[in-house]
C-alpha cells in the first residue's frame, strides 16, 4: 500500500528527476561541506586577524530535522577553527571532520564506521578537494556556482546558492523522498522545544 504524501512533499518531489528521487530514498547520512556550501565561500577576517564565516538558520533547521528523523549528519572541511565547532555544537552535529584533505578516503571510512554502504550516503561540495567524495557516494550534491566540473560530477545542482539555503533545499529533497517532512508541517508534531537555527 502506497503511503500518502504530505502535499509539500509532493510538490518538492514533482521539481527533481526520479534518478535524484531513487538516490534520495536510500540515504542514511549525509555529509556536508563548509565553505562555499554551507557559506556563500567568503572569508572575512578583523584587523586582528579573526575569521568570521556566516551560516543559514535555513540550512540549521533542515540539519535538526534530519537529526529527528534518524539521518546522520556530518560537516567535513579541509580547514580548521573554533567557528565550524561552535556551529557543529550549537546543531548537536558530532560528527565533525576539519582539516580533511582526502575526503574520499574519509567518506568510506565513516561508511564503515556507522555500518552503511556508499549508496546510503549523501554529500555536497563545491570544490576539488570535494571532487573523489562526490564520485563514491549513493547521492552527489552541488551548488550553482561550482566549477563546471564539480557539476559533471554530481547527480544533481541546488537551484539556490551555498549559505542561501543550499543545503536545505537538499535536506528537504532527501526528507520528502522518504516521506519524513510531513510530520514536520503537521501542528501537531512540529519541532518541539527546538530553537529555529
Amino acid at each position: 500500500m502506497t503511503k500518502l504524501r504530505h502535499p509539500s512533499e509532493t510538490l518538492i518531489l514533482s521539481k527533481i528527476p526520479e534518478t535524484i528521487r531513487s538516490r534520495a530514498e536510500n540515504i542514511r547520512l549525509i555529509a556536508f561541506d563548509v565553505d562555499g556550501v554551507l557559506t556563500d565561500g567568503s572569508l572575512f577576517y578583523s584587523d586582528t586577524g579573526e575569521q568570521l564565516k556566516r551560516f543559514n538558520a535555513l540550512d540549521g533547521h533542515g540539519f535538526r530535522m534530519l537529526q529527528q528523523s534518524g539521518i546522520k549528519v556530518a560537516l567535513i572541511t579541509g580547514r580548521s577553527g573554533g567557528i565550524v565547532t561552535r556551529r557543529a555544537a550549537e546543531l548537536g552535529i558530532s560528527l565533525l571532520y576539519q582539516d580533511a584533505r582526502d575526503k574520499g578516503k574519509l567518506i568510506e571510512d565513516i561508511a564503515t564506521e556507522h555500518q552503511l554502504t556508499l549508496e546510503q550516503i549523501a554529500y555536497m561540495g563545491d570544490d576539488i578537494i570535494d571532487l573523489e567524495a562526490l564520485r563514491k557516494v549513493g547521492l552527489a550534491a552541488t551548488v550553482p556556482h561550482a566549477p563546471f566540473y564539480i557539476q559533471q560530477a554530481s547527480h544533481w545542482v541546488s537551484t539556490i546558492a551555498g549559505g542561501q539555503g543550499a543545503a536545505r533545499e537538499l535536506t528537504d529533497i532527501i526528507l520528502s523522498a522518504q516521506g519524513l517532512l510531513g510530520a514536520f508541517l503537521q501542528g501537531s508534531t512540529l519541532v518541539r522545544g527546538i530553537a529555529i537555527q
